[in-house]
């Protein structure tokens, strides 16, 4: 039935456990995914897209790393958009519109192809742990299946508790039962839980829908893709979106339910999302707003399925279904099901080391939502690097991990480990220090090899971006040796009402002006004959405006990471006494002590550490 012991047990199968099977499988470990339910692998719980702010820099990291997140997501998305263009390419985030069920079907049929991969179908009740060390798992049909490692990827099902109103029930997610066991094995090892909710808005019949009195939101005039790869192209024929908003109106209707709520009324205690709350949340948090978007998002190609983005609630049915009555265009809206809020368990992350493994437990390790954190890519991320992590050490190799300069994914798990987070903890691009080192547009070039180095990322991925690599750097040089002539150079800054310049110059430092794009600078027979001759498509094309552009700001940073790097390798010893220090702060030890930094550099990220704390540190250490 199995094998007698496996290298990698992965529990749950949402977008952390089916990257972090991937993952391992795909270094050579034997691997074994256990689900409650293989029919829903990868399932897209909430929203049905990929991407965003920040999350299509970490889905781009997924795919330069070797993961499928990037890959599924081409071959399931329904629309695409670049957010962000307005603004530099620090900032620029790719999104997708997804297909809910071509999304989970492409994710099990890519796990189905992959080598060392098991799958079975079976609640995970308990843990098998001796001497601290990770055994194997513990079914609900009493079954022990050994492994080296296991990666607790359980989502919302650890007591996951379902609220619609003044009603409750157990579930991990719409139709599915909750999970029981492993948080009171987990507290008896010494780990610290709590709870954290999560809300999910209704699903309506877009047949009932009258999209006349909405916005419309296309996709992109010419679509790209995440997956750096070949393998997927981008999308042809695309699918709109749709926008309307609340009004007074709505918000009265909807506060008529909120002695029913169980946000106010104490039936939730845990604590929601800041960044993404609930539609009676944001009435009663911005009481001096009389509208909020919705976005009205289509589940799929050949579904009349719609998902109303923005309108996320746990209020009674008969209140959800009269105000959204009275939204522009759901006048005779049918519901295919309601909104409700989820109650689950996590873990403080503060307990894991940078490699997802727990500090209390060998070889066990957290990916997900167990963690803390909201969001697909943040979870996909996670089990990312859980997976490799896992694999490494049964291989008994190095561990791998992220700076916070290489990726954003290195920002996350820092981010976790070292502050911890007492609410769902999301992913922006303000919480990178050097987002302009992190662009969606070079996560190939940051991580690639380092994925090809461990075994992870294929020799077809490597030879791509090696090529490109070359062929980006090689168009840089052009422009950084190529002179322009007056006559050549004037017509084209005349046009775009820039100053024209009175000598021949390099072409670097025109193109480097703020109003000169790559367009123009095609309009000169040099450039245009350079990418013809080389055959530069567009990604090579982009990557070297990004590079001439923002040359100095990338310079800067780097200079700046350099730095922080210098702190990073500094080390302190893993059972490092911090009671010894005495002329550091309480707080600071007390800290320390608890979240036990690797390096000087992550604990002057720790909560109420100050500079003067890290300053005795280093003179303790000699530095």
């Amino acid at each position: 039935m199995f094998k007698d012991r496996y290298d990698v047990i992965v529990v749950g199968a949402g977008h952390a456990g089916s990257e972090a099977a991937a993952a391992a499988a795909n270094m050579g470990s034997s691997t074994l995914l256990v689900t409650m339910n293989l029919q829903n692998i990868a399932q897209m719980s909430c929203n049905p897209a990929m991407g965003g702010i920040a999350k299509g820099q970490i889905l781009r990291e997924i795919d330069a790393l070797g993961g499928y997140s990037g890959l599924v997501s081409d071959t399931s998305a329904i629309q695409f958009k670049m957010l962000n263009k307005s603004k530099g390419p620090a900032m620029w985030s790719p999104r997708v519109q997804s297909d809910r069920m071509l999304f989970s079907q492409h994710w099990r049929e890519r796990l189905e192809q992959t080598k060392n991969l098991d799958f079975y179908q079976e609640m995970v009740s308990g843990l098998i742990v001796e001497n601290n060390k990770i055994k194997g798992v513990k079914t609900s049909l009493g079954l022990e299946i050994k492994a080296k490692t296991v990666i607790l990827t359980n989502g919302t099902f650890l007591n996951g508790l379902i609220h619609i109103g003044d009603k409750n029930f157990g579930g991990g997610r719409a139709g599915e039962r909750a999970s029981f066991g492993i948080t009171k094995e987990l507290e008896d090892i010494g780990f610290e839980a709590g709870r954290m909710k999560t809300g999910t808005p209704p699903r309506v019949d877009g047949r009932s829908l009258d999209f006349s009195k909405m916005i419309e939101q296309p996709g992109d005039e010419e679509p790209w893709k995440f997956s750096y790869s070949r393998e997927t192209k981008p999308l042809e024929k695309q699918r709109s979106c749709w926008m309307s908003y609340t009004s007074p109106e709505v918000h009265e209707l909807l506060k008529e339910g909120f002695d029913r709520s169980p946000m106010f009324n104490g039936a939730i205690k845990s604590t929601g999302p800041r960044y993404c709350p609930s539609i009676e949340d944001k009435i009663h948090r911005f009481a001096d707003k009389d509208r909020h978007q919705m976005f009205v998002e289509p589940e799929g190609w050949n579904t009349v399925e719609y998902y109303v983005n923005g309108f996320s609630t746990s209020l009674p049915e008969d209140i959800q279904y009269k105000a959204l009555k009275q939204c522009a265009g759901f006048e005779n809206v049918k519901f295919f099901r309601p909104g409700y809020a989820i109650e689950y368990d996590y873990f403080p992350p503060t307990q894991l080391r940078h490699t997802l493994e727990t500090k209390l437990v060998d070889g066990l390790y957290f990916a997900g939502q167990i963690n803390g954190t909201t969001g697909y890519e943040e979870a996909a991320s996670q089990g990312l690097m859980a997976g490799i992590n896992a694999a490494l050490k049964v291989q008994e190799k190095d561990e791998f991990t992220l700076s916070r300069s290489e990726a954003y994914i290195g920002v996350l798990i820092d981010d976790l480990i070292t502050k911890g987070t007492e609410e769902p903890y999301r992913m922006f691009t303000s919480r990178a220090e050097y987002r302009t080192l992190l662009r969606q547009d070079n996560a190939d070039f940051r991580l690639t090899a380092k994925a090809f180095d461990i075994g992870l990322a294929s020799a077809d991925r490597m030879k791509l971006m090696e090529d490109k690599k070359k062929k980006s750097d090689a168009f840089v040089e052009f422009f950084k040796n190529k002179s322009v002539t007056t006559d050549e150079i004037n017509p084209i800054l005349e046009e775009n009402n820039s100053a024209k310049v009175d000598q021949q110059g390099k072409l670097f430092k025109i193109f480097a002006r703020p109003n000169i794009t790559m367009e123009d600078m095609r309009k000169l027979e040099s450039v245009e004959s350079f990418i013809k001759k080389h055959e530069l498509d567009n990604e090579v094309l982009e990557q070297v405006e990004v590079q001439v552009k923002y040359a100095g700001y990338i310079e800067k940073e780097k200079l700046n990471a350099d730095k922080l790097n210098r702190l990073e390798n500094v080390k302190i010893p893993e059972h490092f006494d911090y009671s010894l220090l005495k002329s550091m702060s309480f707080e600071a030890r007390e800290k320390l002590t608890k979240i036990k930094p690797r390096t000087v550099s992550q604990a002057s990220r720790v909560s109420g550490v100050n500079p003067s704390d890290v300053s005795v540190l280093l003179v303790h250490m000699g530095r």
